[in-house]
């Protein structure tokens, strides 16, 4: 099986990772619940995977890291803690449900910054215009889960940061991929997925925090037991009940794989294997692409069609034929919107820091083998 659909999540993973979690699950207990060797070797271990990703994403106190069950997780605790029914809040015509659907739920009044698909300059004047209209909040993905679209973060932040404007960054197809500066940025909160770029396992995330946040869930933490509400500080404020500790030794390796891979690297890399996946499928008959001009403003993404095939029906065709890609609307009927293709959704193939030239290669004969 050829793999493309890391955007999803990354099958292939650093054979550390698998290792530290398996040994995890028979020699770790859980963090802050008691003395015993277990319960405090937990807690290093957890405490290592804040510290990595302190140091990866530029956070100065590593305790501003909280752990989450994925980046939806931590994008509510986000959105719930700065959004009320009636907020402005202004967000990119590139925004995945996990982002949309909780500030539908809070009735915001909710604006959309668009600009045409890879076009950053537009995308940055669309915000200002809007932000410029009045805004309580501003939430914004970094990469384009779709199309890869890299969008103007720094600028974003920027004008956010000038208009005194909070800003949410959904760093869900950038982190681990990109260079990502939570200091620079300025951001009230940064969450991300642990199983997507940062090679962990499913069922982890990370959310940083600018911000103090309001908690999500209630619970027991292992701090402030007598307390009947939760911790007034971080990480506890935001951990209620047991951590997911086999995944988050997983995690740990994950983070040091890309740090020492760098993620600007493995970006430069990706970016690679997707110009040349896109000029390849561009040389088949009947393809449409959706490949950026500027290899810059794209990442480890990629979208097209096929004329005369239902994108569900290539996907599934292509599955049979041993290429793992997703096709649909990617739960991002948003960015479909933006760009056109709201009507037939995409068949979206993706890439990490596994994947080959050659596997580029035997996916592009596959697909011209499929359409002739």
């Amino acid at each position: 099986m050829i793999y493309l659909d890391s955007a999803a999540t990354t099958l292939q993973k650093p054979a550390c990772v698998a290792s530290a979690s398996a040994w995890a699950i028979n020699h770790l207990a859980s963090p802050g619940r008691g003395g015993h060797r277990p319960a405090m070797a937990a807690a290093d271990r957890a405490f290592a995977c804040r510290a990595a990703a302190a140091r990866l994403f530029h956070v100065d106190d590593p305790e501003r890291v909280a752990f989450t069950f994925n980046a939806t997780h931590g994008l509510n605790i986000a959105i719930k803690t700065l959004a009320r029914p009636g907020s402005r809040v202004v967000v990119s015509g590139y925004e995945h449900n996990a982002v949309t659907r909780p500030l539908h739920a809070l009735k915001v009044d909710l604006r959309v910054a668009r600009g045409p698909l890879f076009d950053q300059e537009a995308t940055l004047d669309a915000f200002r215009r809007e932000l410029d209209r009045g805004a309580d909040l501003a939430v914004c993905t970094h990469v384009s889960n779709v199309f890869g679209f890299i969008l103007p973060i720094g600028d974003i932040a920027a004008l956010c940061r000038a208009r005194g404007v909070p800003l949410i960054v959904d760093a869900s197809q950038s982190a681990g991929c990109l260079p990502l500066d939570f200091q620079a940025l300025g951001a009230a909160f940064i969450a991300m997925p642990g199983h997507k770029g940062l090679y962990g396992p499913q069922g982890t995330g990370i959310l940083l925090c600018g911000i103090d946040p309001v908690p999500l869930l209630e619970g027991g933490t292992g701090s402030e037991s007598k307390r009947q509400e939760m911790p007034d500080f971080l990480p506890d404020r935001l951990e209620a009940g047991t951590h997911n500790i086999a995944g988050l030794a997983g995690l740990l390796e994950g983070l040091r794989f890309v740090e020492r891979r760098g993620a600007a690297s493995i970006g430069i890399q990706e970016s690679e294997l997707i110009c040349r996946m896109g000029e390849g499928l561009r040389a088949i008959p009947g393809a449409e692409v959706f490949l950026a001009r500027d290899p810059s403003v794209q990442a480890g993404v990629l979208s097209f069609r096929l004329k005369g095939w239902d994108c569900e029906e290539a996907g599934e065709e292509l599955g049979s034929r041993g290429i793992a890609l997703r096709a649909g609307l990617h739960c991002a009927p948003l960015a479909h919107e933006t760009a056109g293709t709201l009507e037939t959704g995409t068949l979206r193939a993706s890439v990490s820091v596994f994947s080959t030239r050659r596997e580029i290669g035997r996916f592009l004969q596959t697909v011209r083998s499929m359409v002739r």
